[in-house]
């Protein structure tokens, strides 16, 4: 809100070398305005870091020590000062003088010696551009924040929808859901570890919990089997990482682009025995091979309806003795070095018989 429309006069500094011109100037715009005085560049300065509330600045040009362009250009430098209006009074009147004005930051030019009509029309006309101009930054600003909230809001639904349906594809297998919860953070671990970008980190962390979204095509019969699986149904049960990916399509997302090659990738193996693909090696998305390790690891330590958790030691043994075939053997040395944090995450997202994870979301 400008001074005017709050019924308080807008504050005008006067600056000049010449305490009549300084008289003469501010004794017309004191009917209208509160006008300060300032009688060089250094005391115009002083008066604008102690009063923050000028809209706007007559300038001499030709004065001692400071001229008036080189006081224009210091307020153009200060954020603090930088959009007060500048008008240039002086009695130059080349075009030269009015364009090394105009590039120092001034808005306009009145010429001395200046009729009071004249003075008032221009202060007039350029505080009320002033206050035009803040009302549209304002107004910028606050649809700015408006479209910021509801960009967070969307970015925070987006996340929420991936989580419930990771955790959807999960509950078939296990009905606590925190397994897509672990292992997220697990994958998040490994990614800074093994030196990927905090984007690409913080990607992978919102993306890897719909890494078995393909799950939902597999019939229940397979996936709670408490026994092994026979070899037909192993070959169903290999389609999942496919069914996931077309689940989540190609889209231009850079999040759901990452689930997708989570959700393809995961199973395969470092020496390429993996599936559905056989790649193999380096070839396989380093997204895919962080995955692979988190979701094993989880996946051994936890209950599930085929086998009760391993220890953490027994993972660790068996998971080392894979590294080279099925993980990337740079990459797992690198997850186990982590292990006193990989713990913290197990027992805060442990799983609680009764409770889902959807009570803590």
């Amino acid at each position: 809100m400008s001074s005017t429309s709050a019924g308080i006069k807008p504050v005008v500094l006067v600056v000049d070398d010449t305490p009549m011109n300084l008289q003469v100037a501010t004794g017309i715009l004191r009917d209208r305005y509160t006008a300060l005085a300032a009688i060089d560049g250094a005391k115009a300065l002083d008066v604008l870091a102690r009063r923050p509330d000028v809209e706007l600045i007559l300038l001499d040009i030709m004065m001692p020590g400071m001229d008036g362009y080189e006081v224009c250009r210091q307020l153009k430098q200060n954020p603090a000062t930088a959009r007060i209006p500048v008008i240039f009074l002086t009695a130059l009147s080349a075009t030269e003088d009015e364009k090394r004005g105009f590039e120092a930051g001034a808005v306009d030019f009145i010429n001395k010696p200046f009729q009071p009509e004249t003075l008032l029309a221009r202060v007039g006309t350029h505080l009320r551009l002033h206050a035009h101009e803040r009302r549209l930054d304002a107004l910028v600003q606050e649809r700015t924040a408006q479209l910021e909230a509801k960009t967070q809001e969307l970015e925070s639904t987006r996340l929420q929808v991936i989580y419930q349906l990771g955790r959807a594809a999960e509950f078939k297998d296990d009905d606590t859901g925190t397994h897509v919860i672990r292992m997220a953070h697990y994958s998040r671990l490994l990614a800074e570890a093994a030196g990927l970008g905090s984007d690409r980190v913080e990607l992978l962390f919102k993306a890897s919990p719909m890494h078995d979204i393909g799950k939902l095509g597999i019939p229940d019969a397979i996936l709670k089997k408490p026994g092994k699986l026979t070899d037909e149904e192993f070959d169903v049960m290999r389609k999942h990482p496919a069914i996931g990916a077309g689940i989540i399509g190609k889209q231009g997302s850079e999040l759901l682009e990452c689930a997708r090659i989570t959700a393809l990738t995961h199973h395969e193996k470092w020496n390429g025995s993996g599936y559905p693909r056989r790649k193999q090696g380096d070839d396989i998305p380093i997204e895919g091979r962080i995955v692979a390790i988190a979701d094993v690891f989880d996946a051994l330590t936890s209950n599930r309806p085929y086998k009760q958790a391993w220890t953490v030691e027994r993972t660790v043994e068996v998971m080392t003795r894979d590294a080279g075939s099925h993980f990337d053997p740079g990459l797992l040395p690198r997850f186990f070095e982590r292990l006193p944090e990989l713990l913290t995450i197990k027992a805060q997202y442990q799983d609680v018989p009764g409770k889902t994870a959807l009570e803590d979301a």
